[in-house]
């Protein structure tokens, strides 16, 4: 196996990695997020004006943070492939072959 391969090996291992660990840490704080959100309902009792300020904010916290994971994930994902020449900025089309000229009969 070549330097390169071996390098490129590493590099996906390490994107996976990152990626499991982040999703990890978003699943874990998006239930930290619920679990404050259903305890600080359940302390209310039925007070309905607190009761929709949590959940909204709640919902809000929720929402965000997995918005910004997976914007920052795909934004690294296109970067990361530009870079490695598998984009579309590196693609260059082959240039058309010119037609051969037709024949004309005598």
């Amino acid at each position: 196996m070549s330097q390169y391969e071996a390098g490129a090996g590493r590099d996906t291992a390490l994107e996976k990695d990152r990626a499991r660990y982040g999703l990890l840490a978003v699943v874990t704080s998006n239930l930290a997020i619920a679990a404050v959100a259903v305890i600080g309902v359940w302390r209310l009792d039925g007070d309905k004006a607190v009761i929709v300020g949590i959940l909204t904010a709640a919902f809000t916290a929720v929402s965000s943070t997995t918005t910004a994971y997976l914007g920052i994930k795909a934004v690294s994902n296109t970067a990361r492939s530009i870079a490695l020449g598998d984009g579309p900025a590196r693609r260059h089309p082959e240039p058309a072959q010119p037609a051969p000229p037709a024949q004309r009969a005598p």
